[in-house]
């Protein structure tokens, strides 16, 4: 009786793939094992998908952020008949309006500006980045130790926009060990960036941490998906506001649902969606619920918000940029 070979392409990551809808999208590939995995799934496997390889080639690392580009570009046209795009940091960053100090975020902006100029210049979907259950485990871990509340605990979302980007991340499920396993089947190589080891960052730290104690990485992704669930609910069952936000709304909802619409109040009136960490929440929060907290209270985003009588509302002379609106 002849043993029916395993397909190397298990259900797991055919049904990863199968989640991406049809039609044109970018692929944001670094030459690391998952973003290379990831082009080849979609590209082997989702024939009805027309892809675009994107590459930022970050200009560090002495040459091997060159054959980093080289790699990507040659696996993309040459191996896989996929159009490829290959930016340049110096150029890209060009595009970037107030790049961040932090080298890590500053990438990220420049990786961000680079998928959005394509996209909108060769009319695609959206960008399909590789972030896997590894990676959530990481993100939840991180926002534990900066004292994230339960919105910031829900992990990563499959699918977001940045800016007006759509961004999809269809291996949220996918552990890290199943694309390298799938790459070795494949026999496919891909590039190993030295920088992702190093301790200098604090993400590499805690990857280090995860990877030595297996244990904690399924409690954590049981985490971010309870608290998925509950961010759910809350933007579900959370009243509208308007301009104007009653003192009496926000202290007699449960604090779940006070923080949500603290969170969407502050959103509308211009706080950078990013900047909403707890202690933000709880700034408002303390705001419509202590009346001998301050009636007048700064908020990121230049925005200022006051208490008068019963409701709070953002002051005309709001500062943006260190300029006061006139």
């Amino acid at each position: 009786m002849r043993a029916v070979e395993r397909q190397p392409l298990d259900d797991e990551l055919s049904a990863a793939v199968a989640s991406v809808p049809p039609g044109a999208w970018a692929v944001g590939v670094s030459g690391g094992a998952d973003s290379v995995a990831l082009l080849l799934l979609l590209r082997r496997h989702r024939a009805e998908l027309s892809l675009e390889v994107v590459h930022l080639n970050h200009e560090t690392r002495s040459g091997d952020s060159d054959a980093d580009a080289d790699f990507v570009f040659h696996l993309a046209t040459t191996t896989l008949g996929v159009d490829a795009v290959v930016g340049r940091r110096g150029a890209v960053e060009q595009m970037v309006s107030h790049p961040p100090t932090n080298p890590s975020a500053r990438y990220r902006a420049a990786r961000i500006a680079l998928f959005r100029h394509v996209v909108t210049s060769d009319k695609l979907n959206g960008v399909i980045l590789a972030h896997h259950a590894d990676d959530v485990a990481e993100t939840v871990l991180q926002r534990l130790l900066r004292g994230s509340g339960g919105a910031g605990l829900a992990g990563i979302r499959p699918t977001s926009a940045v800016g007006g980007l759509v961004v999809l991340r269809p291996l949220l499920n996918v552990r890290r060990a199943a694309l390298r396993q799938f790459l070795r089947e494949q026999g496919q190589p891909w590039r190993e960036d030295a920088s992702n080891t190093s301790p200098h960052y604090q993400r590499n730290r805690l990857r280090g941490l995860l990877q030595r104690r297996t244990e904690l990485t399924q409690p954590l992704l049981n985490l971010a998906h309870a608290c998925a669930a509950v961010k759910a609910w809350t933007r579900r069952h959370a009243p509208q506001v308007g301009k104007q936000l009653e003192v009496a709304t926000l202290r007699d909802l449960p604090p779940p649902l006070a923080a949500e619409v603290a969170r969407r109040w502050l959103v509308a009136s211009g706080v950078p969606p990013h900047a909403l960490d707890a202690p933000v929440l709880s700034r408002l929060l303390e705001m419509a619920t202590d009346a001998a907290a301050p009636a007048r209270r700064h908020f990121p985003g230049g925005v200022l918000v006051r208490r008068r009588g019963r409701v709070l509302f953002v002051d005309a002379e709001s500062e943006a940029g260190g300029l006061r609106k006139r």
